[in-house]
This record gives structure tokens, C-alpha cells and sequence, in this order.
């Protein structure tokens, strides 16, 4: 079984301005006209925030980079819902 390491907090933060960068804003909004998704925002302790998105069919997943870059060669992998 695999455990919950959110403690409570929810996949997506409310207050997504205070993990994304203007630049990661910006991309995002842009991608979500081609029906990407954010999935998720990985906020390891002491380590980057990772911004994850999810394509339309749902068989691509990337990064969006600080920079706003959408890396799709990224070797993250997802967890099972």
C-alpha cells in the first residue's frame, strides 16, 4: 500500500501564485487551450517546486520549468490513483 505523503494537503494548492513562477503562470494558461491540466504541484521539503501537467488524453505528462519551459523528456513518474 502505498501512503499519502501530503499530510492534508491537497494535489493543487489554492493559492498557486505562491508556488508558480509569473513565467509558469503564463505557459500554463497557454497549455490549458490544448486541454492540459495541472495535476499536481510537488513541494518536496528543502528541494524546488515541481509543477506537473497531464495532456487531454492523458498518455503525456511534463514540467513546467521556473523558466515557463514545458519539459516533456522529464523521467517523472506518476502515482497510481
Amino acid at each position: 500500500m502505498t501512503t499519502d505523503k501530503r499530510k492534508g494537503e491537497e494535489p493543487v494548492p489554492d493559492h498557486l501564485g505562491s508556488y508558480l513562477s509569473a513565467d509558469q503562470m503564463a505557459i500554463l494558461h497557454k497549455i490549458e487551450g490544448f486541454g492540459w491540466e495541472l495535476k499536481y504541484v510537488r513541494r518536496p521539503v528543502f528541494q524546488d517546486t515541481v509543477v506537473i501537467v497531464l495532456s487531454a488524453d492523458g498518455r503525456s505528462i511534463g514540467v513546467l520549468e521556473e523558466d515557463g519551459r514545458l519539459n516533456m523528456e522529464s523521467d517523472i513518474q506518476l502515482r497510481e490513483e
